[in-house]
């Protein structure tokens, strides 16, 4: 199983969503980590892709026009991808991925 851990600013974001935009949320990293485990690379409705010029960030869309940053980090369990959440929101996230 994957394992994840988030920055404070990821929480921050988090707590601001509606509750629609946080099911969403929840409903897109239920597909992430189903993905994730699979190891065929994630579905194209979730738009996963590497952010221009921040290397190491990545991207997904959820919800209309909803997106959160991510990148990978060290492994915490033998063998299973480490996530670490970065922002969530609009395309304001962008600007401090």
């Amino acid at each position: 199983m994957p394992t994840y851990e988030w920055l404070s600013a990821f929480g921050l974001d988090l707590k601001k969503l509606t509750p629609e935009q946080r099911a969403a949320f929840d409903a897109a990293i239920v597909m992430f980590v189903v993905d994730l485990k699979a190891g065929r690379g994630f579905r194209k409705g979730l738009r996963v892709k590497k952010m221009q010029g921040h290397d190491g960030i990545w991207e997904m869309t959820f919800g209309d026009d909803w997106r959160a940053t991510f990148e990978y980090g060290p492994e915490a369990v033998p063998g299973e991808v480490h996530v670490r959440w970065r922002r969530v929101g609009t395309h304001k996230v962008f600007t401090r991925p």
